[in-house]
């Protein structure tokens, strides 16, 4: 049976509960970000925040932090021992403006085997291993580093079995990192196309979709995008061609002013609370939910084999 890899050691995918493939736990931008919004560094105040989830009924969250934006495994470790939940950390790289120089001077093959070693042995001197790989890109361009990422995120899977999440600026750019990955050898039914829902464009989420990719909807709640009506219909329509198996859905909560804990809003409650019953409300039958936040990410996470 495939397992899901968690900081904590590999769990059987029936353990996970309900999920949040996509969140942001502990995290610093390089400094060359001016903001400062983004960075979460308190520890008091993520693990509230976890605690807030878990007093809702939530089970696993997936940590979006890889190598260029400050993560830190001994914590995400420590985090999951403190909220007891499970919790998943990660490999690769966000977008190229977040990247340290020497990802321009190594090989695709170092970059393969940092992630190789994060996932097997364990992330920043910890014993606590990525269970998933990053890759990103720019809004409707991918630089040459990204391509050299995601290629090296391509192989790194292919060489562990791991899954890839993808990093897509305002929701472009996701069928042509496909593209990349899938010359690779890499099955799609591994990827997951983040951020999708930031390009609201229906016809956009179902040629992902019929590549067999999964596709990632994490912005409820943020009204400054657009009202989570919308969000409602682009949901119905994934559902209505037949790919509720390929729906997953977080909320990206990767700032102070998201989350209670850091005294914002709407926090890591606000789907399992909120917007888990506005689906169920407009008519987004109970099963299907169910298998959004349960079963969807327990299948796409299960990747790695028991230990002999």
């Amino acid at each position: 049976m495939a397992l899901v890899r968690t900081v904590l050691g590999d769990v059987e995918p029936s353990t996970l509960g309900f999920t949040y493939p996509h969140e942001h736990l502990w995290c610093s931008p390089p400094p060359s970000q001016k903001d400062r919004d983004l960075e979460l560094t308190v520890y008091e105040s993520t693990l509230y925040e976890l605690q807030l989830f878990k007093s809702v009924g939530g089970g696993t969250v997936v940590d979006g932090s890889p190598l260029d934006y400050g993560r830190n495994g001994g914590i995400l470790k420590r985090l999951a021992q403190d909220s007891g939940l499970h919790i998943l950390g990660l490999t690769g790289f966000n977008k190229h403006v977040y990247y340290p120089q020497w990802v321009d001077i190594v090989s695709v093959d170092f970059l393969v085997e940092r992630m190789v070693h994060d996932i097997t042995q364990g992330m920043d001197g910890s014993d606590a291993k990525a269970g998933l790989i990053k890759g990103g890109s720019w809004y409707n361009v991918i630089h040459p580093l990204e391509e050299k990422t995601t290629i090296a995120a391509a192989r790194a899977s292919l060489e562990t079995n791991a899954p890839i999440w993808l990093h897509t600026e305002v929701g472009t750019m996701g069928l042509e990192m496909l593209d990349i990955i899938e010359r690779q050898g890499v099955d799609l039914g591994k990827v997951c196309v983040g951020h999708s829902d930031r390009n609201a464009d229906p016809y956009y989420h179902r040629q992902i979709l019929e590549r067999g990719a999964y596709i990632e909807f994490d912005g409820p709640g943020k009204v400054k995008y657009y009202p989570d009506s919308v969000r409602v219909d682009l949901i119905r329509n994934v559902i209505d061609h037949g790919h509720a198996d390929k729906l997953l859905i977080s909320g990206d909560m990767g700032r102070q002013s998201y989350l209670e804990g850091y005294g914002g809003g709407p926090g890591f409650r606000f789907i399992k609370s909120s917007f888990v019953p506005r689906l169920l409300d407009e008519g987004i039958p109970e099963d299907v939910v169910h298998r959004i936040f349960h079963d969807n990410p327990a299948t796409w996470l299960a990747a790695f084999q028991e230990e002999q």
